[in-house]
Order: structure tokens, then sequence, then C-alpha cells
């Protein structure tokens, strides 16, 4: 995003865990680059001076520097979004329906209500073959953005860092809302590219169960159950982008009051969902390179069955072939011994019986190869 975001260092290491709660009197002001303290992170521009961070880890130790401040931003760690995003916007002066409304959303809610502007994205994390998604709710009102995020995802670390320096570097002539509109902008921004940083993580997951197509001695039921999760963790991922671009649709065209008019700033905005779109069309070429791996998987499976039918189809042609041999004299031997007269002959007569039972019994074996060799399509590849 061509952003005035100042450059951070490449994949910043997640920060320290948040300590546990503390009282009032914990909320401190800490240098920058500090591991965070406390679990919220308050980025405030008073009427006059130097933007300045405040750590602490409730509404509460705050609230003095809000009611001084022209525009703060304010990021909130949770344990459970569902039970405290009402208490803690409340507190902060949003309306105490606006959040309950948004977690209820499925992965993702935009509710503009003029005089403030709630909304719910997803964030994901990648654990394996695992896609866990998890809220993250933005709420705005003229002066303040406050963002919620469970503890399990950090969303923000690295505009933790940056916040105050990138709103010092937004002109002081720059309209309010257009101020506001900048930063909603980054926070969306933010939480993009660490959406999409998961995506490497799925494919290098592809890439390694992609060995396992190399090896023919690999179980099939074990690559068919890999590229079944691989395919859900896609799916699952793609569910996510296409919630968070109904979001920033709904932002861009909403005509929210509380978003910029300007075209420059609805343009960013326009970039994010090209971003989205990108990552999307990402996604949806790895589950196609995926589903060519299950047509390659069937094909395997299909020619090893090949393979056991021609093995079969040779021991039943052969098993026919000595069964009629050995049928045909047989059947010879039981009529001839039978006949009562036979007693009577001289003794020479078995050599004559010998010899119909050898003649029957190679006539009989040439005329079943014979019609065998004819009417049935013996496999003529090697059984390799």
């Amino acid at each position: 995003m061509p952003l005035e975001t100042p450059h951070a260092p490449e994949r910043d290491a997640e920060l320290v865990a948040p300590s546990p709660p503390a009282g009032p009197s914990d909320a401190v002001t800490v240098a920058e680059g500090s591991p965070m303290q406390g679990r919220a992170i308050c980025v405030t521009v008073p009427h006059e001076g130097k933007p300045c961070k405040a750590f602490g880890n409730v509404p509460a130790d705050f609230l003095p520097a809000l009611k001084d401040a022209e525009f703060a931003w304010l990021d909130f760690t949770v344990d459970d979004i569902e039970r405290e995003s009402e208490s803690i916007s409340s507190a902060l002066g949003f309306s105490t329906s606006l959040a309950p409304s948004l977690v209820g959303g499925y992965y993702s809610a935009f509710e503009d209500r003029e005089t403030e502007l709630g909304m719910m994205l997803p964030a994901v994390t990648v654990e394996g073959l695992e896609v866990k998604i998890h809220p993250l709710l933005v709420l705005v009102r003229k002066d303040l953005i406050l963002t919620l995020h469970p503890r399990a995802v950090l969303r923000l670390q690295r505009f933790y860092r940056y916040a105050d320096s990138f709103i010092r570097k937004i002109p002081p002539a720059t309209r309010p809302i257009d101020r506001l509109t900048m930063v909603l902008v980054r926070i969306l921004d933010e939480n993009n590219i660490r959406n999409f940083e998961h995506l490497r993580e799925i494919e290098e997951q592809a890439d390694a169960m992609s060995e396992g197509l190399l090896d023919p001695e690999t179980s099939r039921s074990v690559l068919g159950r890999q590229i079944y999760e691989m395919k859900h963790a896609l799916i699952t991922y793609l569910n996510m982008l296409w919630r968070t671009l109904d979001v920033i649709h709904s932002l861009a065209y909403g005509d929210a009051e509380l978003v910029s008019d300007s075209g420059k700033l609805l343009a960013q905005i326009g970039m994010l969902a090209e971003d989205v779109r990108r990552q999307i069309a990402l996604s949806e070429h790895m589950s196609e390179v995926l589903a060519s791996g299950l047509e390659v998987l069937q094909s395997i499976y299909n020619n090893q069955l090949q393979i056991l039918n021609n093995r079969m189809a040779m021991v039943i042609t052969w098993l026919t072939v000595l069964g009629t041999a050995v049928l045909v004299p047989n059947t010879i031997a039981t009529i001839w011994g039978g006949l009562r007269w036979r007693e009577l002959v001289e003794p020479s007569i078995d050599w004559f019986f010998i010899g119909i039972l050898v003649i029957s019994t190679l006539a009989s074996t040439y005329l079943a190869y014979w019609w065998v060799n004819k009417w049935v399509k013996l496999p003529r590849a090697p059984l390799a």
C-alpha cells in the first residue's frame, strides 16, 4: 500500500505477552520500542504538542488523556471479546448496543450509526493446517478509534511501535475526518498484511505435502487426508478474505459520515480491496493446484487398481485353461471306468485307454488356449 507509513523491520517478532491485569495506578507511559505494558495501548494527539503513547489495563486508565486529546487510537487485548467488548466500549463513550451487534456477525459485520461507526474484521492465525479466525473489532467516532481483539491474535504489533510517528507525519492542517480516515485505513491495511502472511504458511505446508506425491510408497490414505486438510484450510481462508472484502466495500461505498470524502483517501480504501482480491486470486490458484494433486492421486489409485485387475484376469484365465484341460480327460476316464464290459476285454486295451486320455488332454488344452487367446483380451503390458 502506498501509505505514508514508517518503514517497519521485516516481520517483527511477536510482542512479549501482556502482564496480568493490574490496577489503574499501573498505567504508565513507556519509551518508544519498549515491550507493551498491560493489555492496552493508547496513542493520543493533544490539542497542543506531539502525539504520545500510554499503556494501561482498563478504560479508566485512559480517560484523562482522552479528555484532553484532539484525536486518539486505543487498542485493547481481551480474553473474551463477546463479554468484554460491551463494557469497554461503553466506558469509552460508545453505544452499549454497538459492540454486541457486531460480534454476533459471521466473521464480519459493518454498522454505520452516523455519529459512530463499527466493523468486525476477521483476523486469521494458522497452526499447521488448522486455520483459526478471530474477530477484530474497530469502533470509530469523530475523535477516537477503538480496536479490540482476543489475546490469541496480536494483530497490530507493527503499528504499536510506529503509530505515534505515523500520526506525527500527518500535516497539522489536515481535516480531522481525513486524519481519522488515514489512521483507519492504516489499521485495515495492517490487518490485511498479517492475514496475507499466514497464506505463506499454508503454501509452505502445501510444498511439504507435495513431497509425498513423489514417493510411490506413501500411503494413499495419508495423502488423501493431507490434501483434504489443505483444501479445508484454503476454503476457510478464502471465506475470511471474502468477508474482509465485504467490510471494505461497505466502508468505501456506504457513504459513512465518519469516512472522508477525499478522492485520495477513498482511492486508498479501494487499494485495500484490490489487495484482498489479489489474495483471493492467489488462494484460488493454490486450490486449483491442490485439485490437480487430487487428480494425480486418483490416477495413481486407478492405475494400481488396473494393475491388480490385470493380475487377477491373468490368473483366472490360466485357471480356466487348466480346468478345461483336466475336465475333458477326467470325464472320459470316468465314463471308461464305468463300463462293465471292460472287464471282459484283454488287458492290452489299457494302452488304448491311456492313449485316449493323452490325446484328449492335449487336444482340450490346445482348444482351451486357442479359445482364450482368441476371445479373451489378456493384459499385454508388463505387470510391474
